[in-house]
C-alpha cells in the first residue's frame, strides 16, 4: 500500500526534526516556506534529503529532478514523492 500524503508529510518533518537544526521544530515550518531560504537546508542537505526520499519510499529521484520546484518545500516535497510512487505504480 502507498503512503498518502498525510504520512508522507509526518514522516518527512520526523527527518527534518531528526536530521537538521530547526528553530521550534519542522511542525512549525510553514507547507510552503522554501526550505534553502529559511535556513534548513544546504546543497550537503539536499542530498541527505534525496538519499532519505529514495530509501524510505523507494523512488529514485534522477539528477535532472533536483529542483527548487520538487525539493524546495515540505509541500514540494510531498507533491514529488507522489507523483514518483503513481509513477512507479503505473510502470
Amino acid at each position: 500500500m502507498k503512503p498518502d500524503s498525510g504520512s508522507i508529510e509526518r514522516e518527512l518533518r520526523q527527518f527534518l526534526d531528526d536530521n537538521f537544526i530547526l528553530d521550534g521544530g519542522a511542525e512549525r515550518l510553514d507547507r510552503e516556506e522554501s526550505l534553502t531560504q529559511a535556513g534548513v537546508l544546504d546543497s550537503m542537505g539536499v542530498l541527505e534529503l534525496i538519499m532519505f526520499i529514495e530509501e524510505r519510499f523507494g523512488v529514485q529521484v534522477p539528477d535532472e529532478d533536483t529542483l527548487p520546484e520538487n525539493l524546495d518545500s515540505v509541500a514540494r516535497v510531498v507533491a514529488y514523492v507522489e507523483r514518483r510512487l503513481a509513477e512507479a505504480a503505473a510502470a
